[in-house]
């Protein structure tokens, strides 16, 4: 009799199941394979391809032998608001003191975001350049300091000051909407140094024509009030700058460079009259658990997770309108799965463990929000969140690198873990790039939970990087992000041995783990 994740394979799918699915690689490409396969249609928040996607691993859940711990059995529903912005209907421009205005090709020069929040109807503001945007007074930095913003557009610019941690930074970043909502301001404009820029913006102005979402419940949105949300074109961020007494290329070396960015009042207003419609949708978490052994401490989990979600049918790229997300994050969401299996083949662990997938991470990390917030256990006992989202075993696992190493001391524990199997924990090698708030663990993080997340390491100017640099621009968010790519299958192994024995490790440790004294994350 064939068993619910060979029936859905075979008759859902039509996906050949490899003759190595017996050994961890195998099992691990068989759930990448199911889960990125076109059938899954890309796996959209709200779409029956998701609820297919969570429907597949329900019944690999369920082949573990895990408990249900959601709210409807495996499940917990997270009710959205789903959001298209019309790029060709709306309308911008630039609009000067002398009363000369300049026109906005939207969706072409400037994007407005979908995601976050409501969308105002109607703009009219001064816009002013607020440097890197960081609003930090307790460390010494504060772009926001003696400015008065309200009823204004900032503009800001990526990076910051290289004194700053790469967490703290992130961090800064994450918040800085909801700062600026409680300023005053009305909206905020980014700009990305052509040094810094992942996805090309060609392919920028394709994705920002997809729907966005916020959550439904407007108490756990992180702006009370429609916000302005836009990127610019990096070739053509100039115009900004036009009779400010600075330019552009000034600002990007600056930034590039990590130095301080000055701040002052740009020449133009901007004025936007913005077409969006809205509608409701819900799309679910999956949780399942694996019972820990110790009387006392069973009762605390470790959180394992990933998200299940991806970017569906979208603008063809070469012909393909699949994002299939195999890396990101099927490849994640099978890593959990693996993990899931060799913890309930072995002894139990002393805690219990949660095994999370969540919902809408594409569209602001709203699942895991959801969850962070409303939790199925009681949140207190959350001891830990083990994080995956698109680790890329795309080279040999030599090295690794955990976002949030440097705050908890998860990282003492991964650092112990990884000298036992030969592997060392790097630094992230590009902390600019928000890697710590861009993933589900981030919202752990926010309640005051110790959390990582876990990627294959690489270093500056090597063969690694030029292959990490590569993909982002070439597969992320992408069509080409399918199976055809080259993963490397016993290099994905290797790292969920490696979480699954850090995951033990904490699971089974006497103390729970905590905030180092320095990380701004301590919560005293």
């Amino acid at each position: 009799m064939l068993s619910h994740r060979a029936f859905l394979l075979c008759i859902l799918l039509a996906v050949p199941i490899p003759a190595a699915a017996a050994d961890a690689a195998g099992q691990w490409w068989a759930d990448v394979s199911a889960l990125a396969a076109d059938g899954m249609e890309g796996r959209l928040t709200g779409s029956p391809g998701y609820d297919r996607a969570a429907q597949y691993v329900i019944g690999r859940l369920k082949e573990e032998g895990l408990k249900p711990a959601g709210i409807n059995g495996y499940l917990q529903p997270v009710a959205l608001e789903q959001q298209l912005v019309d790029q060709d209907a709306s309308r911008a421009s630039l609009s000067a003191a002398d009363g000369a205005s300049t026109s906005l090709k939207l969706g072409e020069q400037m994007l407005i975001a979908a995601g976050g929040g409501p969308r105002p109807a109607k703009i009219d503001a001064p816009l002013v350049f607020i440097g890197y945007g960081l609003n930090l007074p307790k460390h010494g930095h504060d772009d926001f300091a003696g400015l008065d913003l309200k009823g204004k557009i900032v503009v800001v610019v990526s990076g910051g000051p290289a004194e700053l941690p790469g967490a703290l930074k992130s961090h800064a970043r994450f918040e800085r909407n909801a700062a600026l909502n409680k300023q005053g301001a009305l909206g905020i404009i980014v700009l990305t140094t052509p040094k810094q820029v992942e996805i090309p913006w060609e392919r920028q102005r394709t994705l920002v024509r997809g729907p966005g979402m916020y959550l439904a419940d407007a108490k756990l949105r992180d702006s009370s009030k429609p916000f302005f949300t836009a990127s610019f074109d990096p070739a053509q961020s100039e115009m900004l700058f036009k009779n400010s007494g600075h330019g552009f290329p000034e600002i990007a070396a600056l930034a590039d460079a990590s130095k301080p960015v000055p701040r002052f009042a740009l020449a133009y207003r901007l004025k936007a009259d913005i077409v969006a419609t809205r509608s409701k949708l819900s799309s679910p978490n999956i949780a399942a658990k694996l019972e820990g052994s110790d009387p006392k401490l069973k009762s605390e989990y470790v959180a394992i997770s990933a998200h299940l979600d991806h970017l569906g049918i979208g603008a063809a790229v070469k012909g393909d309108r699949i994002y299939n997300g195999a890396i990101d994050n099927a490849s994640g969401v099978a890593t959990v799965l693996d993990i899931a299996h060799r913890l309930k083949s072995g002894p139990a662990p002393r805690r219990s463990i949660l095994f999370l997938f969540f919902t809408a991470e594409e569209k602001g990390l709203l699942g895991s929000s959801y969850y962070a917030r409303r939790p199925t256990v009681e949140k207190s006992n959350i001891v830990a969140n083990l994080n995956f989202d698109m680790a890329l075993p795309l080279w040999p696992l030599k090295t690794l690198y955990a976002p949030g190493q440097e705050e908890s001391s998860l990282g003492d524990d991964a650092r112990a873990v990884a000298a036992s199997q030969g592997l060392v924990v790097i630094p992230d090698p590009l902390p600019d790039r928000n890697v710590f708030i861009r993933s589900d663990q981030y919202n752990f993080v926010r309640e005051g939970i110790p959390a990582l997340v876990f990627k294959f390491g690489f270093a500056k100017g090597t063969r690694e990087f030029d292959i990490e640099r590569d993909w982002r621009s070439n597969r992320y968010h992408a069509p080409s992000d399918d199976l055809a790519q080259p993963l490397l299958k016993e290099e994905a192994a290797k790292l969920d041995d490696f979480v699954a024995a850090l995951a033990r490790r904490v699971a089974d440790a006497d103390r729970r783990p905590a905030w180092l004294a320095h990380s701004i994350f301590r919560k005293d």
